[in-house]
């Protein structure tokens, strides 16, 4: 058996699971609809754009990791965008320090992909430089940023992590910092629904530096009011790198149909994630026992204010066996994933919407559940009808037009400053 051979039955028999899981029996239609796929990813730049990864992450292995070189070459994946991503956590000059120190750990873990296996992959600044290592025939790794808590309150680092190689920049996760509000605020940290407004003053003044510098502002995991404060003042188009839509499951980290409208008439882009708890609602034996589990702790079906005043060791164990309870849900279905694209398609056209997994921090879903089975998701498109050249903006062609549109908005941006700090010192 080829290789080839052998990456079409792999295929199919993932295809198959997702189709069971659907409730379809694969046929012919399955196997021609991923050699078809195949052919596209070996045409089209692919690039997924939010990926977490496992500080240990051994990249030239094909290991238990849904993200590694063996897996994204199996997948003819191009490029990805991979997140150095710290949790929030209560804000004291301890955790600051903390994180400080796992944003640096996560940073030589993305970089080290590149350095290790330079014949493999190599680090990309620009999306002409994706385009090019993906023409070479490597992988492209692009180093994003995610919740700004290890920043601290200092806007200068901003520069630090851009000199560094930083060129996707989001403010915040789950809890909300000293930059912006986020959509899923953590009373265990005493945080409380939009308690900055949105934005913050620093956030404010960030936004303007993040365009000046050419940095994609990823508006993913924000509060609506945040969103809405960054399109106010954002000169650059915004990508939501890793959401989905509140029109199939209503929850506070997902899009509604105004804000996704809102990033389309900025000129953005919104990148569904294949995060199975935004994709299809919670099965309702699932909510019985978080249900179960509140009453347990004696916390209101909704209200969560009880729990700053819980000790920390109480918070902990209350939130691992909630995650736990959670993550016995089955997994959405790639059927499910394409639901949402489909969605945001028609709400807002096919030029604003792409595709990006959040691989290795929850994403997955039967059928794309690591970066080898990339091609099932063409293959989706294929039967939804999607043509070659919807598939390729959909892959990776819309998200690096705006972030190329970013890059030039910072060129015009820096020039435009350079040239008022000159005329100011001629004056004097």
């Amino acid at each position: 058996m080829t290789s080839s051979s052998k990456l079409l039955f792999t295929l199919l028999a993932s295809f198959a699971l997702q189709a069971a899981a659907d409730g379809k029996t694969p046929n012919t239609e399955d196997k021609a609809l991923l050699q078809k796929a195949q052919q596209i990813h070996h045409k089209i730049v692919t690039f997924d754009s939010h990926v977490d990864v496992p500080v240990d992450l051994d990249a030239a292995t094909d290991g238990k990791s849904q993200f590694d070189l063996v897996k994204v070459e199996r997948g003819h994946l191009s490029g990805a965008a991979l997140a150095v991503f710290v949790p929030q956590a209560k804000r004291t000059p301890e955790n600051y320090e903390k994180a400080r120190a796992d944003a640096d750990a996560k940073y030589e873990t993305i970089v080290n992909v590149a350095k290790k296996d330079p014949n493999r992959a190599a680090l990309a600044y620009s999306p002409a430089e994706v385009r090019n290592i993906a023409k070479q025939g490597k992988f492209a790794v692009v180093i994003s940023f995610l919740n700004a808590f290890p920043l601290g309150r200092d806007l200068s680092q901003i520069d630090t992590w851009y000199d560094r190689g930083v060129r996707i920049f989001g403010f915040n996760h789950a809890g909300n910092n000293d930059w912006a509000d986020s959509s899923r605020p953590i009373s265990g940290f005493g945080d409380k629904q939009d308690e900055t407004g949105g934005l913050s003053a620093l956030g404010k003044q960030a936004v303007a530096k993040l365009n000046e510098k050419g940095i994609l502002i990823d508006v993913s995991q924000l509060s609506t009011k945040a969103l809405y404060d960054t399109l106010a003042i954002t000169k650059a188009p915004v990508a939501a790198t890793h959401s989905a839509v509140k029109g199939i499951v209503d929850n506070s980290r997902n899009l509604s149909d105004e804000e996704l409208q809102a990033i389309a008439k900025n000129g953005g882009v919104v990148q569904i994630v294949a995060f199975g708890n935004y994709l299809r609602p919670i099965p309702q034996d699932v909510q019985d026992k978080v249900k179960a589990l509140r009453a347990e702790y004696g916390l209101p079906e909704k209200d969560d204010t009880l729990q700053q005043s819980w000790p920390a060791e109480k918070q902990k164990e209350y939130t691992a066996r909630w995650h736990e309870i959670i993550a016995s849900a089955p997994k959405a279905t790639l059927a499910q994933y394409v639901n949402s694209i489909d969605y945001a398609v028609k709400k807002i056209g096919v030029d604003h919407v792409g595709i990006s997994s959040d691989f290795n921090h929850g994403g997955g879903v039967t059928g794309w559940d690591n970066e080898g089975e990339a091609e099932n998701v063409t293959a989706e498109l294929l039967r939804r009808g999607y043509t070659e050249p919807q598939i390729a903006k959909l892959w990776g062609g819309n998200f690096l037009r705006v972030w190329s549109e970013a890059q030039s908005a910072g060129k015009k941006l820096s020039a435009s400053a350079h040239h008022s700090h000159n005329k100011q010192v001629h004056h004097v």
